[in-house]
């Protein structure tokens, strides 16, 4: 079985089991209908999603157009949630031990790129090592389309606000200039520097201090999206 076959085989299946988990009628969320209905028109929009991708694509890039195919379909049935649950839960791998730390609240997703990992000290060129998860990062944001890309600086109370300030909104500027040389379109991002403005730990220790360093990349639903 080649893999576009095979992945509208798992599309199916997931469709079947979500379709029975929303009947058991032990379940104790069974009148809470909404995500069943999610994970059911989700997977059926995954399955009609893989097989047009399928068969859309050439012989070569079945498995590919399936795959794409899949999420779009399965995002579209389902809602901004399903297609923000595949874009997280790749992220997740993709992001695995660098460092970088993925926050969920409802339809908003935050990477949390702490500043020992993103920038030198006072600096506001991108490290070396911060390549690779940008790149990873792009390239999930061409694939996953629907979002507004907010870009965000920060950093702690040392030295002038003044300075803090500039030097908050140009580290998100060379994320996001970066995003933008990598294919993210430019209108979907907003960049801004807070500066000391919003902390998420006391400046009063060195710990803390470091944790507010950092660049926060904030995914929200385009207006309209999925609605």
């Amino acid at each position: 079985m080649n893999s576009a076959l095979k992945l509208i085989a798992t599309a199916t299946a997931f469709t079947l089991l979500a379709g029975c988990a929303s009947h058991n009628p032990y379940d104790p969320q069974a009148n809470q209908g909404s995500s069943n209905k999610t994970a059911i028109y989700g997977g059926l929009g995954a399955l009609a999603g893989a097989a047009v991708g399928a068969a859309t694509s050439s012989k070569r890039d079945r498995g590919k157009g399936a795959l794409i195919g899949a999420a779009i379909g399965g995002a579209a049935a389902g809602g901004y949630g399903y297609y923000l649950d595949r874009q997280e839960a790749e992220l997740r791998r993709s992001m695995q031990g660098t460092g970088i730390d993925i926050q969920r609240e409802g339809d908003l997703l935050t990477l949390v790129m702490p500043g020992n990992v993103t920038f030198a000290t006072g600096s506001d060129e991108i490290a070396g090592n911060f390549y690779g998860p940008l790149n990873d990062l792009a390239r999930s944001l061409q694939q996953y389309n629907q979002s507004i890309v907010e870009v965000v600086g920060h950093t702690d109370n040392t030295g002038s606000r003044s300075f803090n300030m500039q030097l908050s909104k140009r580290r998100a500027q060379s994320v996001g200039y970066y995003l933008e040389s990598q294919g993210v379109s430019a209108q979907r991002l907003n960049i801004q520097g807070v500066g000391p403005d919003q902390p998420i730990a006391s400046n009063s220790t060195a710990q803390g201090r470091q944790d507010n360093r950092r660049v926060e990349v904030q995914l929200r639903p385009m207006q309209g999206a999925y609605e």
